[in-house]
């Protein structure tokens, strides 16, 4: 990782381009994913004369090159060439993320590298290191072509703002797909908007969440170095929608009713396409009316079918019927909007689909993932958007990390908000158990939650609201009535919190057991737990845990202190 300053030209970092002049960029390139390169962009030739060209350049190195390294440095140019200024990076995110145990191979690996000499020293220092180019992004030529095709559209704005959908099987690339694509689209636009369907690998927020953003900066690294505030988001609690269909299709109807069609709209979606995951698709299609449709397959992806507009057309979907082809394929939602229950304002909207323009993108992506070994690589990417989102606790360097549990958690009475355990029926008398030293979406409801004397307060429906951030229950206190929530987000938007949503995405184990400094048993940590109980076993809602490290639930533990 490292800074990335343009002093003169121009270069391009994963489908950005910075110029010279522009603000610096952070560029985190990690083993997770694919290798960040750093390509000179060709540029018109200025009307000037080579002395010309080199005597703004000099200028312009003058600030940050002692004479003797601009002398040097002045040796080499040439016209057209583009000069960059890589600093050494540090940032208390990935300093807390790395701080857990083995987690620092995402930045560092011991590999055979390429030859010892001095630019190897020199990039070494930055925060840099040499790869092969097999281990750097590569994008086929269907899919240039689509990212070129639709930034054209994007910035033409002949037909509106155009809404994106992205869609295809697990591991071809859609992530990856939508980052560059909207790195393409900041360097014409000001900003993207950016639907989050996927619940399990999640770009902007932590897994578990339906949201919408506003994107202004360039996405130079994965999500969890770009963890974001989005604009609206409802936290849905788990890493999948199976079993729960409906409220899924609901949240997203929520959420997608704040896009204002003032930005292009991407929409990322589920790596589930096959059995009710491709009815559920069909269903957003209808939902969202995309005017274009990227979808995604490769040689070791299941079969998917092309989801032609005459395809849509012709399917039902899980929850919507077909619609019989008509020739100018033009028909008003009415069915729609009474099978997913729109809003009355929403039914008298002249909302029209009229069919989508399909592109097929063949994926060439490598990825070491198996069937075997999936699921533990992805629990590994959600955690660490988790780590990304907690980083933001700690405080800017150069100032040290500080551990979880020495930071002060803001004190929440029993009887100002109210309390739901998402997707699992759990006893009123066990209910604080399951939010002890659980994460907990902060979220803000409708109802007033005033009045009540003592609480707790038990919600019994789920409701669909607005989630605000998250945090962690690092305590509950019995005699006062307190919940100790520790949580980045600010004291100003805290006040609108009134609901805690637990659901099943786990605080991370390497966060339990590295709790450092402490004596003795270690809170929340127990080698000694009976897999046999009832809700013991990993069913739906169970925390995803290991069978030697359980969290142990205690509605009391000293871990709770205030540490000021």
């Amino acid at each position: 990782m490292c800074r990335v300053t343009c002093l003169y030209g121009q270069v391009q970092v994963f489908g950005f381009t910075i110029s010279q002049g522009q603000p610096s960029q952070d560029v985190f390139s990690t083993y997770t994913h694919s290798r960040l390169t750093v390509n000179a962009v060709h540029y018109s030739m200025p009307e000037k004369s080579k002395k010309e060209m080199k005597r703004e350049a000099r200028t312009l190195l003058k600030p940050h090159l002692n004479q003797d390294d601009r002398c040097w440095l002045m040796k080499n140019f040439s016209p057209l060439c583009s000069i960059v200024m890589l600093e050494n990076l540090k940032t208390s995110t990935v300093n807390f993320i790395i701080s857990h145990p083995g987690l620092s191979y995402i930045f560092v690996q011991e590999s055979r590298t390429f030859q010892i000499n001095s630019e190897y020293f020199a990039l070494r220092s930055v925060g840099i290191k040499k790869e092969k180019k097999k281990n750097g992004l590569r994008l086929t030529e269907s899919a240039l072509s689509a990212l070129e095709e639709l930034v054209n559209v994007s910035c033409e704005e002949v037909d509106g703002c155009p809404v994106i959908l992205v869609c295809g099987s697990q591991d071809v690339g859609k992530s990856t797909f939508n980052r560059y694509l909207i790195n393409q689209l900041l360097n014409s636009i000001s900003c993207v908007d950016y639907l989050e369907c996927d619940l399990g690998q999640t770009e902007f927020t932590p897994p578990g969440c339906i949201s919408l953003l506003n994107i202004t900066e360039p996405i130079l690294g994965p999500p969890f170095t770009h963890q974001r505030t989005p604009q609206k988001m409802v936290y849905y609690g788990k890493a999948a929608c199976k079993n729960n269909y409906e409220n899924y299709i609901d949240i997203i109807k929520y959420v997608f009713s704040s896009y204002k069609r003032e930005s292009p709209l991407i929409v990322n979606t589920m790596g589930w396409v096959t059995d009710k995951g491709l009815l559920l698709l069909i269903d957003l299609i209808r939902l969202l009316s995309p005017s274009h449709v990227v979808q995604f397959s490769s040689s070791r992806s299941k079969y998917m079918p092309n989801l032609t507009p005459d395809y849509v057309d012709d399917m039902d979907g899980l929850y919507t019927k077909s619609k019989s082809k008509v020739r100018n394929r033009g028909f008003q939602l009415t069915e729609f909007a009474e099978s997913l229950e729109f809003a009355d304002e929403d039914k008298e909207s002249p909302l029209m689909f009229t069919g989508h323009k399909l592109m097929c993108v063949q994926s060439d992506f490598a990825f070491r993932k198996t069937p075997r070994n999936r699921e533990s690589h992805n629990r590994i990417l959600r955690d660490l958007a988790v780590l990304g989102y907690l980083g933001q606790l700690q405080p800017p360097v150069p100032k040290p990390l500080c551990p979880l549990h020495g930071l002060t958690p803001y004190q929440v009475p029993f009887n100002a908000v109210a309390l739901r355990i998402l997707h699992a029926d759990v006893a009123p008398t066990h209910i604080l158990y399951a939010v002890n030293a659980s994460w907990v979406g902060l979220c803000k409801i409708l109802d007033d939650v005033r009045g009540y004397a003592d609480g707790p307060i038990l919600l019994a429906q789920t409701p669909i609201c607005d989630c605000l951030g998250f945090g962690i229950c690092r305590g509950i206190d019995m005699e006062k009535r307190l919940y100790h929530i520790l949580t980045p987000v600010p004291p100003e938007e805290l006040r609108n919190v009134n609901c805690l949503l637990v659901g099943a995405i786990s605080v991370p184990q390497c966060v339990l057991k590295g709790q450092r400094g402490l004596e003795g048993t270690i809170p929340y940590v127990t080698t000694d737990y009976n897999l046999k109980l009832p809700g013991a076993s990993e069913k739906i809602g169970a925390r995803e845990t290991e069978v030697t490290y359980q969290e142990r639930p205690h509605p009391k533990p000293k871990f709770y202190r205030k540490v000021n």
